[in-house]
């Protein structure tokens, strides 16, 4: 289908999206969302509603403007009858970061993680039974707790304490190094054995995996003690479980993390007494199990389960004996259901299990009965819901929750999702003094009739019958999704004058596993029409949108569809690349992350050299008039940043007008967890670079001939 011949349909996602379109001086703000108001975002996360559902523990997370840092605080809020009763209070001090509230089984402790001081123990203590106090440690407990059922015991995850201390440069040589080193002294570089030698989020280069040891169970009396290690594992030993009796912890774990040459999901499910004994392992490979969650009874198991890359991951529950051991073949509850489930928690009579899936733009909470039948969704509405938490009976449950004109807050509601309240309204000042416009839902149909989804932001400026430039943003991935969330960029954008259009082209996640996996091995070529006809569905729900100012942005996978974009079509006037790719076979061979694309691309880059360089926009780069900003960080480890480098040196050669970013200190996640620094100057840049080419200098009418590189179709290897 050819993008003038899109066929769109224009929903509105409530009566204040109508409102958000009348202009501004019937509204009665004076301005929109800008770089700088980014420093007054507060985000919600680290939900734990306590056991008698008469409070909620939560994480805030402010930013220090002055300091260019985050801050998170323990918060509380008081729930009566259900309802909040009061205002949130701060529980730790504002001088040092805390995070990750876990309540006890009694209610009376709340634990959390806050590192202070030269103090080596990250983990403390908060009694909340009335009698106040400072944080303590509890002797023994060194990693996040998770209390036994019965009170008795904790158990936590730490790598146990070597046998001697490391010393500062532990693992810089690696142990099988064939190389001499004359002095280790003097020598302060890497030798380096092992593919897994950096990792993106990690400022610094990793040590050999050999020299680490690998995160086990302990556990130690609820009043402190010795801790004791009840696993003894060659892998790194995660999410630990109790039984319902206190007697037995159920892990996950994978045997062949270390096997670097290992394609496939390998992780399984184990048990192990507490009191010490033989570990049983509970399922066997091919494919991947995780998420552990024992049944209140003790008899039934339920955990996730991927059986090969690429495949769908469902939920699956088994009977159990009381070594945990399974009765008969486990049952798949979400079989016939096309999302993908999240960690499993059962409710407190047994009969269903609860989960929150993506769905389309918007996260929700889902729960099925564990005798098998229909899943069903508990919450709803155009937002995206997460850290759901529960009290002990059921009755109340906690929530974040954030939709594209909100930031993220906390909320309290039934358990059943008939009724809610939000509880915090940390970002209404904000939100009082600017405006936010409310984006319109648009659908579309590429070739084969398939529908795509994506929402269209209008400027703040908005006055019907003008002249309005657009930026297309494109969503990472391949396989997320755009939705009803916050996203600053989208309103710095709007602010600044522009229509913003975000969409879920098929790659996309939440839409189904055949959808999520359409454009394997076609990047660029597959989702490029999806991309192009949502455009043109914007053009056509408003014709205010001037179509020779258009813009494309987006980051990881959308910095590489912008660079595609740009190379194989002449559709856009100006560019914003955030850490993206422009050669695949450079960028396999420097990245973190070599296992996506020889899985998507079906195969390496010798065994599939071609469509590598196929689908690499440097193959196209000669076609490229689009002025473009390109962003990078010098520590990004996922998308290192000579991709950048690449398309700068190409663009600058070809007389192209092109500016690169280079952001220290930085890696992947700049745009999200980046120093607050760095990430409003990035909002700052993108939006200033557009507004010069689109709005202060707009281009000139021009004809539009380039078509999409024919490449042939692709099959795994060994196919006919």
């Amino acid at each position: 289908m050819k993008p003038s011949s899109a066929r769109s349909t224009v929903f509105f996602l409530t009566a204040a999206a109508w409102f958000a379109l009348l202009p501004l001086s019937a509204q009665g703000q004076v301005r929109g969302f800008q770089p700088a108001d980014y420093y007054d975002l507060v985000s919600v996360s680290n939900v734990a509603m306590a056991p008698s559902g008469d409070r909620v523990a939560f994480s805030a997370t402010f930013v220090e403007e002055e300091n260019n840092a985050r801050r998170s605080e323990i918060w509380i809020q008081d729930l009566e009858d259900g309802l909040p009763s009061g205002e949130p209070r701060r529980l730790t001090s504002p001088t040092e970061n805390a995070s990750g509230p876990v309540w006890s089984p009694d209610g009376s402790l709340l634990a959390f993680s806050s590192r202070r001081g030269d103090d080596p123990n990250a983990v403390w203590f908060l009694r909340m039974d009335g009698s106040g106090g400072e944080g303590f440690h509890i002797p023994g407990v060194e990693g996040m707790p998770r209390w036994s059922p019965d009170g008795q015991w904790i158990t936590f995850l730490k790598r146990p304490d070597p046998e001697e201390s490391p010393g500062p440069r532990a693992g810089w040589i690696a142990p099988d190094a064939i190389t001499n080193t004359l002095s280790a002294e003097r020598f302060d570089g890497r030798v380096v054995t092992s593919m897994r030698y950096k990792r993106d989020g990690v400022l610094s280069l990793q040590p050999h995996f050999s020299t680490q040891g690998k995160r086990q169970a302990f556990v130690v009396p609820a009043t402190g003690g010795e801790a004791r290690q009840v696993t003894f594992m060659e892998f790194n030993v995660g999410n630990p479980v109790w039984s319902p009796d206190s007697q037995t912890l159920f892990f996950s774990g994978n045997e062949f993390e270390d096997d670097e040459g290992q394609r496939e999901p390998t992780g399984d499910l184990w048990a192990v007494p507490v009191a010490g004994g033989t570990v049983r392992r509970l399922t066997q490979n091919p494919g991947s199990e995780s998420s552990p969650a024992v049944g209140p009874q003790g008899m039934r198991l339920a955990f996730l389960s991927n059986p090969a890359r690429g495949a769908e991951t469902d939920l699956l529950v088994v009977d159990i004996g009381a070594d945990g051991a399974f009765r008969g073949e486990p049952l798949n509850l979400t079989e016939d259901w096309d999302l993908r489930p999240g960690s499993p928690v059962w409710s407190v009579d047994g009969s269903s299990i609860r989960f929150q899936a993506g769905i389309g733009g918007d996260r929700h909470l889902f729960r099925v009965s564990v005798a098998g039948g229909a899943v069903e969704q508990v919450t709803a509405g155009a937002r995206q819901l997460g850290g759901f938490s529960f009290s002990d009976d059921d009755a109340l449950m906690a929530f974040t929750a954030t939709d594209a004109v909100t930031p993220t807050e906390l909320y309290v509601g039934t358990g059943d999702g008939t009724s809610e309240r939000r509880a915090t309204g940390f970002s209404d000042a904000l939100l009082d003094r600017v405006t936010v416009r409310a984006p319109e839902r648009l659908t579309w149909e590429v070739d084969g009739g398939i529908e795509v989804e994506g929402w269209l932001v209008p400027p703040v400026d908005f006055t019907p019958g003008g002249s309005y430039p657009l930026i297309l943003k494109i969503h990472g991935g391949p396989h997320s999704a755009y939705g009803n969330t916050f996203f600053p960029t989208f309103h710095v954008l709007s602010e600044a004058g522009f229509f913003v259009l975000y969409t879920n082209p098929r790659g996309s996640s939440n839409y189904g596993h055949e959808f999520m996996y359409a454009t394997r091995g076609e990047w660029g070529l597959m989702d490029k029409e999806d991309y192009l006809t949502g455009v043109e569905a914007a053009l056509e729900a408003h014709p205010e949108i001037d179509p020779d100012r258009l813009g494309v942005s987006g980051g990881s996978y959308g910095g590489f569809m912008t660079n595609w974009l740009t190379a194989t079509t002449d559709r856009f006037a100006a560019a914003a690349t955030s850490r993206s790719i422009t050669n695949w076979e450079s960028w396999w061979g420097s990245s973190d992350a070599q296992g996506l694309t020889e899985y998507e691309f079906f195969g390496t880059p010798w065994e599939r050299r071609d469509l590598y360089r196929r689908l690499s926009p440097i193959s196209y780069v000669e076609n490229v008039t689009a002025p473009t900003l390109i962003i990078h960080s010098e520590n990004d480890y996922r998308t290192p940043i000579g991709d950048g480098e690449q398309w700068f040196m190409s663009l600058k050669k070809r007389g192209v007008p092109v500016e690169m970013v280079r952001y220290p200190r930085s890696s992947h996640g700049l745009s999200r967890t980046g120093e607050p620094w760095l990430l409003v100057d990035r909002l700052e840049r993108i939006s200033s670079w557009f507004r010069h080419w689109l709005i202060e200098n707009p281009p000139t009418p021009r004809a539009r001939a380039l078509s999409v590189p024919e490449v042939t179709p692709v099959r795994p290897l060994g196919s006919r």
